[in-house]
């Protein structure tokens, strides 16, 4: 039988509730505390002695300290960082020993109440916006959007590049690239914190009081774990790797080895918000008091017996509410003497009818004996205390209003303790019944209002209900495919000889050069002299796509298109000959002003006029006048979109490439870069060459523009979009502009190589080692090896 814990040392320095506890890189052996006091605070061990004094306070957040996590060692950083997330929407970064932040990041909109860290510096972060971000060099490179509700835990798998969220939804997301690729599901309640264990397996906790471990791969929930009686919000793996220790709602933090409870550590109060597994096998807790217990098995480390004397007299007077436990009656209950059998085994609880009231008492293995660790202060229906104060769901308050929200309505109840921030009470009261934000002020200054007189702070310690949970529970706002020179009809409607696929159509027998080499010149031309070892990247010029059939082609599809369209959407043909100076790179604002209208065409019959576009853009005053116009980007999107054809689409994209000639087209697709990506993303789908290799262009040309810019989240976006297509069967040219994209963004920029490690893109990037094609081996390897340096 393992050694049971006991109470090694209680902290003090917290003026409120400790929600969160780790241990600490620097100083090592330390624990790092966030309460809602709105400080953290750094704890090192005290030479000679069992307890641990108070280093540092850490101070910066304007509300409650709700997250924190330690970042690794880096050359900037060489101790780490302490992150902490507050309910004030911010993150702050200190350096160990120092009080005040060195950065802060912003962008959530809702509290940060989840924090974690990973390879290369990344950082995981988890709100109430019902979103999680991931942030590198002090900015944010993705949202990760797809829970209903808040985000209330996350965890990293670095090994496997994978992010996990838990949130209120009940559900947990696993997340590659900036995409959830797996959702877990199986709890009944909000996900309060989840815990790694190994690239294969997590456990994760929730409001259903239980505890749940995970296959990563399968998505199977392969272990369930009972044994608290209420909210379980915290998690830590213990030093051996597989068991681990929880703390909840019903005033335990618990051990738990080979699946099971074998040890329930009650605490003289009601949540027991954050747990810690320190280095040494000892453990610490959080509480709703305002302090953190050390709990250790080795004899050396266990407190004195007036600290043990001191903590059983604290647990002998602590109030426990009935309502956790189910309808109690007292005549049932066995009296006082039932304590002379000793329990079955450690951890055990029993109520005990004492005549006067129910006790509560727990079966102590290390000391044979049973030790009180409370009195029961009423049943489920009561509406008062022992204490004189008003019961509300179980707990107690200094008082209960009943408040009218609107005529028709039933009366809600707003519980209110003195020692509350009104306006933390009000923020509860809004979440729990789901009622619009404007309302804060107005509840706030009612809660103000109605307790007049009344000091703060003195009320009882022991009514804290969460605010992050709405009292109970936390209820937020609710190609280019060649044609072959056989191969002459129009593939779209089986007649004529248009081909809107003329970017780079076959070379003649007289001329042996194919698009392959073609393009890999252009390439070279653009390298640095100083760059002589590496021909592929970086690249400094943009690829323009500009070549097409000629113009009597595309005007007699327009005519023919023409005849089909609606009437509205009709133009007289010989007005059609407007748009003939437009394909040469002149200017013609009547051509502009048919073109502005054909573009508006449904996509089966639009893809002439966007030949057209693509190719008077050339002209930097067509270009300039199309870029000023309303929802133009959102209409080449809507030609791009899946469902469409794929001429369609192609030439929605070559219009993207295109409109790089220009600062404004340029400085428009920056603007638009998520739009613009996802329709790149979305064509993953596209199986004609041309098509393939239209959307890879895109992307480079974002990447050439890209790595001139302190731009990281816009990069991370343009690797995500890489990973999304090197996922699928791509032509050889495409993947080719891929890679060199990439390798144009990573080389000299450590944050785009650890962005391109967290989506796995070297993995991507080695299965081209073995391609057919010489020069996407070569650039795969050069690739691979500035990825590693």
């Amino acid at each position: 039988m393992a050694i049971p814990y006991r109470l090694r040392c209680n902290l003090t320095g917290h003026e409120k509730d400790v929600r969160v506890l780790i241990t600490s890189i620097f100083p090592e052996n330390g624990l790092i505390s966030g309460s809602r006091d709105n400080t953290s605070c750094i704890w090192v061990e005290n030479e000679g002695d069992n307890s641990f004094r108070k280093e540092l306070v850490m101070k910066g957040h304007k509300n409650f300290v709700s997250s924190i996590c330690v970042m690794p060692p880096d050359d900037t950083y060489p101790e780490g960082l302490i992150v902490t997330g507050s309910i004030d929407k911010n993150i702050l970064a200190y350096k160990p020993g120092v009080p005040e932040p060195v950065y802060k990041l912003t962008g959530h909109e809702g509290n940060v109440c989840a924090l974690a860290s990973g390879k290369f510096g990344f950082l995981l972060s988890g709100s109430w916006d019902k979103t999680a971000r991931v942030w590198l060099n002090q900015k944010c490179v993705m949202e990760l959007r797809g829970h209903e509700l808040a985000v209330w835990a996350v965890g990293i798998i670095s090994g496997q590049g994978l992010m996990l969220t838990g949130s209120a939804d009940k559900t947990i997301k696993s997340w590659k690239a900036g995409k959830c690729i797996q959702t877990f599901k199986g709890h009944e309640d909000c996900v309060r914190a989840i815990a790694v264990i190994s690239e294969g397996e997590f456990l994760s906790c929730s409001n259903d009081a239980t505890v749940r471990r995970w296959a990563v791969n399968s998505g199977d929930c392969i272990a369930v774990y009972f044994g608290h009686t209420n909210y379980v919000y915290a998690l830590s793996i213990l030093p051996n790797g597989q068991d681990f220790i929880t703390g909840g709602e019903d005033r335990t933090m618990r051990v738990w080895r080979d699946g099971k409870c074998v040890q329930s550590l009650y605490h003289p109060c009601e949540s027991v918000w954050a747990v810690c597994a320190l280095p040494n096998g000892d453990i610490a807790s959080g509480s709703s008091d305002g302090m953190i217990r050390v709990f250790t098995q080795a004899s050396e480390r266990v407190a004195s017996a007036e600290i043990l004397e001191a903590h059983e007299a604290a647990l002998a007077t602590a109030p426990v509410s009935s309502q956790p436990l189910g309808d109690i009656k007292t005549e049932d209950l066995p009296g006082p003497e039932s304590l002379k059998k000793p329990g079955k085994k450690d951890g055990q609880t029993t109520m005990v009818n004492t005549g006067s009231g129910v006790d509560v008492y727990q079966w102590d293995a290390s000391q044979a004996k049973w030790v009180k660790i409370g009195n029961v202060v009423g049943s489920s229906g009561s509406t008062q205390s022992t204490s004189g104060k008003t019961l509300f769901e179980g707990k107690e308050y200094d008082y209960v209003f009943t408040v009218d929200i609107k005529e028709g309505a039933p009366p809600l109840k707003l519980p209110y303790n003195i020692s509350e921030d009104p306006w933390m009470a009000a923020q509860q009261f809004l979440y729990k019944h789901e009622l619009s934000q404007s309302f804060l002020d107005q509840v706030a200054y009612f809660i103000i209002e109605n307790t007049k007189g009344v000091t703060l702070g003195t009320g009882s310690a022991l009514a804290h209900s969460d605010p992050f949970t709405g009292g109970d529970r936390y209820i937020p706002d609710k190609d280019e495919g060649i044609n072959t020179p056989m191969d002459v009809s129009d593939p779209f409607t089986g007649a004529g000889r248009y081909i809107p696929d003329g970017q780079y159509t076959m070379f003649s027998s007289s001329n042996s050069r194919t698009l392959f080499t073609f393009f890999f010149v252009i390439l070279r031309q653009t390298t640095t002299a100083a760059n002589v070892s590496n021909s592929h990247f970086p690249v400094k010029t943009y690829i323009y796509m500009d070549s097409a059939s000629s113009a009597e082609q595309i005007l007699g599809k327009l005519k023919e298109f023409n005849k089909s369209v609606e009437p509205d959407a009709q133009v007289p043909d010989q007005s059609l000959e407007s748009l003939i100076p437009l394909m040469s790179g002149q200017s013609s604002p009547e051509g502009v002003k048919i073109l502005e209208k054909l573009i508006a065409w449904p996509p089966e019959f639009v893809f002439p006029a966007l030949d057209i576009l693509r190719i008077s853009i050339k002209n930097s005053a067509i270009c300039s006048l199309f870029c000023q116009r309303p929802n133009f980007i959102d209409l080449l999107c809507q030609h791009a979109s899946q469902g469409n054809s794929q001429p369609c689409r192609m030439l929605a994209m070559r219009t993207f490439a295109n409109l790089f000639r220009y600062p404004d087209g340029t400085s428009l697709n920056i603007q638009q870069i998520d739009a613009i990506l996802q329709s790149a993303i979305n064509g993953k789908d596209l199986t004609t060459k041309n098509a393939q290799v239209a959307v890879a262009t895109v992307i480079l040309n974002y990447c050439v523009k890209l790595s001139s810019l302190d731009d990281l989240e816009s990069k991370s976006k343009c690797l995500q979009a890489v990973g999304e297509l090197l996922s699928t069967e791509l032509d050889p040219e495409a993947s080719y502009r891929l890679l060199i994209g990439v390798g144009t963004l990573v080389t000299g920029d450590d944050g785009c190589k650890a962005l391109s490690h967290s989506i796995d893109l070297p993995a991507m990037i080695s299965k081209f080692v073995s391609s057919e094609t010489g020069k996407l081996v070569e650039c795969s390897k050069l690739l691979s090896q500035t990825l590693s340096s």
